[in-house]
């Protein structure tokens, strides 16, 4: 099994101030975020981890990489061994042509070397607001540029013609290097029922990027399969991603999952607006978001939502929740996040370290099997 590692930059700490729009000094600053997430992100290669993944965030203390590309690019050039992903490029954002290159470059840089795209909308008038995109454009802008991406992989001379985007025809250069591969390893996000068929009739993957329980995912995974099998696609596994807390004692590793998930919860809270001002519920393809206007959860409802089904605990509890979370959704590779929330970095470290010494080796000799219920057959029998 293949294990990438990704991490939030995010300054946890700063949401007051950053609400209050108060220009005094940062108690603990960005720069000193960003000096702690370039250590530990360039500990991931010599530590064994098989690939680096970077999210796609702006304008809030919730997510500081200033776009995924750009923070792959750095750790691309400082490494030689291990793989890159997105998770996620939020394609509304962005002029299509501009995304399509910074990949090709990104793919040549990497010589070789894989680079999975994953791919989202986005859900935060706190960023699409600055950025001058109407949310109720969000689906419509995602479905073009997926278009105008699988275009610029397919042929070298290409033009497009939508309602968002107007491109005569044109070409990316550099050239692909490895064109077949990044379809092949494109992964789509999703939250909304709307999304999973839009993403199986394209014929891409899945990402779990945690945003539903490992059961709920399940179901998609099954759903998404039948889907494909009745465009003539075969059965893929997901990407899934996991925050793992792992520590000689279990005492440790729960005191440390409980505490920091509460404040990663409420981060992700403040920054998409749940509970008040997420300002969606008029916001076309955004439906579902409606009832979180005025969603409420308490510290320990997140804890036992959020926290506990995570991969904790000793080093063998970790491996085997793992196994369990692998069993479950049929995942192909786990993307592990070892810092969140107001975690000092010293604590992840050790996480990090203890989980790729002890359980890191067990990982990449488990098979990833798909659950033939996963696999969508029974659906296109069926059907």
């Amino acid at each position: 099994m293949k294990i990438g590692v990704f991490f939030n930059w995010q300054n946890t700490t700063d949401w007051d101030r950053y609400l209050a729009k108060d220009s005094s000094p940062q108690v603990i600053t960005d720069q000193q975020i960003y000096d702690e997430e370039i250590y530990l992100g360039d500990l991931v290669e010599p530590l064994g981890f098989d690939s680096y993944w970077a999210i796609d965030h702006y304008f809030t203390p919730y997510g500081m990489t200033g776009g995924a590309l750009q923070n792959l690019t750095r750790f691309a050039g400082r490494t030689n061994r291990i793989d890159v992903g997105t998770m996620v490029v939020v394609l509304p954002w962005y002029n299509p042509l501009l995304v399509a290159h910074q990949i090709s470059v990104l793919d040549n840089m990497l010589q070789g070397r894989q680079l999975t795209l994953g791919l989202g909308r986005g859900a935060s008038f706190r960023e699409f607001d600055p950025l001058g995109i109407p949310m109720g454009d969000a689906r419509g802008r995602f479905m073009e540029s997926l278009d105008v991406l699988k275009l610029a992989l397919t042929k070298e001379f290409f033009s497009f013609e939508g309602e968002y985007f107007q491109i005569p025809e044109t070409s990316i250069r550099p050239k692909f290097r490895n064109p077949e591969r990044l379809l092949d390893r494109m992964r789509i996000a999703w939250n909304s029922p709307e999304t999973l068929p839009i993403a199986a009739k394209a014929g891409v993957g899945i990402f779990m990027t945690g945003q539903k329980s490992f059961a709920d995912y399940r179901k998609d995974v099954g759903k998404f399969n039948g889907l494909r099998a009745e465009s003539g696609w075969a059965p893929v596994q997901p990407t899934v991603t996991v925050r793992i807390s792992c520590f000689e004692s279990e005492t440790e590793a729960w005191d440390v999952i409980s505490a920091h998930m509460v404040e990663a919860q409420r981060n992700a809270h403040t920054h998409y607006g749940f509970g008040g001002v997420s300002k969606m519920g008029d916001k076309k393809g955004y439906e579902q978001y409606a009832a979180l206007d005025n969603f409420k959860i308490t510290d320990e409802q997140i804890i036992e939502k959020e926290a506990l089904p995570q991969a904790w605990g000793t080093p063998d509890q970790v491996f085997e929740k793992l196994q369990s979370i692998q069993q479950v959704t049929g995942a192909e590779e786990f993307v592990c996040n070892f810092r969140y929330g107001s975690m000092p970095a010293e604590t992840a470290e050790r996480s990090m370290r203890l989980f790729a010494e002890k359980v890191l080796p067990r990982l990449h000799k488990m098979d990833t099997p798909l659950d033939p219920s996963l696999t969508g057959a029974a659906s296109a029998t069926s059907a």
